[in-house]
């Protein structure tokens, strides 16, 4: 069991599902993509394995190891949605952007397709 007590458990359940809807009012960045903004580019991946790794735990008995590992991917998953994506967008200093999105492929910058 990774909540003890029911309650908290259903309502974490739902919660994990309700902060995904919010999820676009949480990204407080002026920059959408991750290309650049290099802090969140390492935490979206770490979430990415999270995910993967609550997936796994999901699928195991809730005992010994495998229930701090559940406890710890459950609480940095909240952290990240919660926390850690309000934040990094307002206080993240982000790579320059083009000034179009034509400008980095004709300028024949490191994203230029050969050919072009």
């Amino acid at each position: 069991v990774i909540i003890p007590a029911k309650t908290a458990g259903v309502i974490a359940m739902f919660a994990s599902i309700l902060v995904l809807l919010v999820l676009p009012w949480l990204d407080t960045s002026k920059v959408r993509s991750a290309k650049f903004r290099p802090t969140y580019f390492w935490l979206f991946w770490l979430f990415f394995i999270d995910t993967i790794i609550l997936g796994y735990i999901g699928a195991k008995p809730a005992e010994g190891t495998f229930l701090l590992i559940g406890r710890l991917a459950t609480a940095y998953y909240f952290l990240h949605l919660v926390i850690f994506m309000p934040l990094v967008g307002k206080y993240e200093k982000t790579k320059p952007l083009p000034d179009s999105i034509s400008a980095a492929v004709t300028a024949g910058g490191p994203d230029a397709k050969e050919g072009s």
